[in-house]
């Protein structure tokens, strides 16, 4: 059997959130260049940005808590609940840019108006939400959040959280009506219909191994799982963007960058509501505090979601472990992770992240009894038969390598070589919700010499790029309304995009 040969510019591995982002971007900053996708099942967007494997809160630190902790001196710094704020901002311009231009299709397929709020109950949380509030209320990106302490408003707006609670035990509430529900799956899907228009995304094909030319250019060795056929494609530039699946490929391509870099699994679980009644009488993401220990990705929410144009109800994630990168991955996964550059850094985790270890173990021991108490933390009255339990996608938590041993980390790590010809994205929380920025930095890392030129292109697609929206009241004013508009997450009339300001 011949050999298929296919040169392209750009190679993009994986069809989740992260590469049809990248392959987007790239797409009108070079119409020229030719983009090919691998991916190795048979659709889009079928593991980590998934609608059901995928929180899809559209993380902006609204509502999760693990943005904004306490510190050791009781006061809260929102420095990084600021920065993954500013970063969803330019996702969403980007997306409205999207819809305006005609690249993505209805945005009501993947955005949709969710309040946002924060839950916490007995004294020390409802003292905790109110120190939360002062700290991020007065800044611009977070003017009209709410704090909320009153029995009936609570029971007002949540009836389901409300109905039956002992009020003894005092409630708080951060609310933000303004929050957002995404389908990370439709739109990557919506995107990569703008990526694919030369039909070069080739699904069913799995990437088996990868090694660089002495020009700089990269060989992949790409497998057809259904027919068995064999693929050779010569790329300029690759991008892993494969989920739990980049540690691997990242490390097969025998960059420097990636050594010392570990991966540590964590997969999920959650109760789906499966009464429409239920359903219709809850209308928010409302997030808790983590148990001590627990990874960002475990904290538990009672959430909204709109999939396929269907109202859900979800609470979770219930931690679960597996040794799988991927949730349709092998069990030898971690095992065949582990190289001589990381296993020091990845046994350093295993002794030092006790309370996780523990936080696991309590979890897997949970029995659905305890799972349903849990649940009622949040929704008093909740029975059982109501829920069904669902699987939901696995993550990889980056290891990073740090003197002699090394550290867990909760959020992405961009990867790239030197010389600007490979990068991946490892890591999860989060996620999806900031691909944009993330990708830009891709772009930035491995393209330095022709970003420069970029940046006309880029203050077009996002008009505040290079600007810090919480420190400009106005021009945050009119991207929000723009956003808000061609998102249609308002009623008002349609806004154009600001110009982009020098």
């Amino acid at each position: 059997m011949a050999q298929t040969v296919i040169k392209t510019n750009v190679a993009l591995v994986g069809a989740g959130i992260m590469s049809a982002t990248l392959g987007a971007l790239i797409r009108q900053l070079e119409p020229t260049w030719s983009i090919s996708l691998f991916e190795r099942l048979d659709a889009a967007a079928a593991e980590s940005s998934d609608p059901w494997n995928n929180a899809g809160t559209g993380h902006s630190a609204l509502c999760e808590l693990n943005y904004s902790p306490l510190g050791a001196d009781g006061t809260i710094d929102p420095a990084k609940a600021l920065g993954i704020n500013e970063q969803f901002q330019v996702s969403r311009q980007f997306w409205s840019y999207g819809v305006d231009k005609g690249l993505l299709g209805k945005p009501d397929e993947f955005i949709n108006a969710i309040p946002h709020v924060s839950f916490c109950h007995g004294a020390a949380g409802v003292e905790y939400l109110r120190k939360r509030y002062d700290a991020l209320s007065r800044h611009t990106l977070f003017e009209g959040m709410e704090y909320i302490t009153d029995e009936t408003e609570f029971a007002d707006r949540l009836p389901l959280m409300g109905a039956g609670r002992d009020y003894s035990d005092p409630v708080a509430l951060n609310w933000f009506t303004q929050g957002t529900d995404v389908d990370f799956g439709a739109l990557t899907q919506q995107l990569l219909g703008f990526v694919g228009r030369d039909q070069n995304l080739y699904f069913g094909h799995e990437v088996r191994n990868l090694s660089q030319e002495k020009d700089g250019s990269w060989i992949l060795k790409i497998r057809n799982t259904r027919s068995g056929e064999t693929l050779k494609v010569h790329a300029d530039f690759v991008f892993v963007g494969a989920g739990g699946g980049a540690l691997h490929l990242l490390q097969k391509s025998g960059i420097a960058e990636a050594k010392g870099f570990g991966g540590f699994p964590v997969s999920g679980e959650f109760f789906r509501c499966t009464n429409p009644e239920l359903i219709e009488q809850h209308s928010a993401k409302v997030y808790g505090q983590a148990a001590v220990g627990a990874p960002p990705m475990s904290v538990p929410h009672l959430d909204t979601r709109v999939i396929n144009g269907d109202k859900g109800l979800l609470f979770g994630p219930f931690a679960g472990w597996s040794p799988k990168f991927l949730k349709t991955g092998s069990f030898m996964d971690l095992p065949n992770s582990i190289r001589p550059s990381n296993l020091l850094p990845m046994m350093n985790v295993g002794l030092t992240e006790f309370g996780l270890v523990k936080y696991l173990v309590g979890e897997l021991a949970a029995s659905r009894t305890d799972q349903v108490r849990t649940l009622q933390e949040f929704y008093p009255r909740a029975d059982g038969a109501d829920w069904e339990m669902i699987t939901a996608g696995q993550r990889v938590q980056v290891i990073r390598k740090n003197g002699v041993g090394g550290g867990l980390e909760f959020g992405t790590a961009v990867v790239a070589a030197g010389d600007g010809t490979i990068a991946g994205l490892l890591g999860a929380s989060p996620g999806a919700s900031t691909a944009v920025p993330a990708m830009l930095n891709v772009l930035q890392q491995c393209f330095g010499a022709r970003f420069d030129g970029w940046k006309s292109k880029l203050t077009e697609m996002i008009p505040s790029y290079g600007q810090k929206l919480n420190d400009n009241p106005e021009l945050f004013a009119q991207i929000w309304d723009w956003t808000n508009s061609s998102l249609q997450l308002t009623t008002a009339g349609r806004h154009e995009a600001p110009e982009p300001v020098a």
